[in-house]
This record gives C-alpha cells, structure tokens and sequence, in this order.
C-alpha cells in the first residue's frame, strides 16, 4: 500500500528554521519525482518544491528560493524540505507527493503527483 508520510512541521517563530520530512512508501520510490505543495486557510494548495528521480535536480517556487532546500535519501525512502530563515506567509499545511510517472521530469504542478501524504501544520509567527 502506498502510503507517504510528513513529519517536522509546528509553531516556530519568523526567522526560525524548520526540516520537514516525508517518509514514502513506495516501491519505485528511487525512481519518482517528489515534491511539496502548501495550503494556506483560503487558499488554493501551491508548488513549493520539487525534486527529480535521481536527486540531481530541485526547483522552487521564488518565494522560497534561497531559503528552503530539497534534498533525498533513497535509502531512506525520505525526502527532506529544510526551511530557513521563515516568514509568517510560509503558514500552511505542507505536503509531500510522489510523481505519477517514474524516471521523468520533476512536475511543477499537482495534476502530476499521484500520491500525496496527509500533511503537516507549518505555523510562523511573527
């Protein structure tokens, strides 16, 4: 059963830094495309972050660039969203996803995520 699992979030203060972690079990894990989308209250879910099948490749969405990192362990089945230097408006619900195809681009947008996790509360105060 596929099944992706998100860990880390919680109450931090601006300028703090969270990891967020999202445990994935999937048997192709080491050939998917994983990313982190975020919903804040009124608003619609939004690409954060996205990683390609072989950890060579991330983007971003400008608002986090330069202040959250992606990274993998394929051992590990994880992936790993380091979140620095926060601001209020990071508020949301982060969630992690699987890619729907293997050994493809890393999809900037949620119709190409087929596995989602149920979510963890990032809240930033300020």
């Amino acid at each position: 059963q596929v099944q992706l699992v998100e860990s880390g979030g919680g109450l931090v203060q601006a300028g703090d830094s969270l990891t967020l972690s999202c445990v994935a079990s999937i048997p192709t894990f080491s050939g998917k495309a994983m990313g982190w989308f975020r919903q804040a209250p009124g608003k619609e879910r939004e690409f954060v972050a996205c990683i390609n099948w072989s950890g060579s490749s991330t983007d971003y969405t400008d608002s986090v660039k330069g202040r959250f990192t992606l990274s993998r362990d394929d051992a590990k089945s994880t992936v790993y969203l380091q979140m620095n230097s926060l601001k209020a408006e990071d508020t949301a619900v982060y969630y992690c996803a699987a890619a729907r195809l293997s050994y493809g681009l890393a999809p900037l947008y949620a119709a190409g995520y087929a596995y989602w996790g149920h979510g963890t509360q990032v809240t930033v105060s300020s």
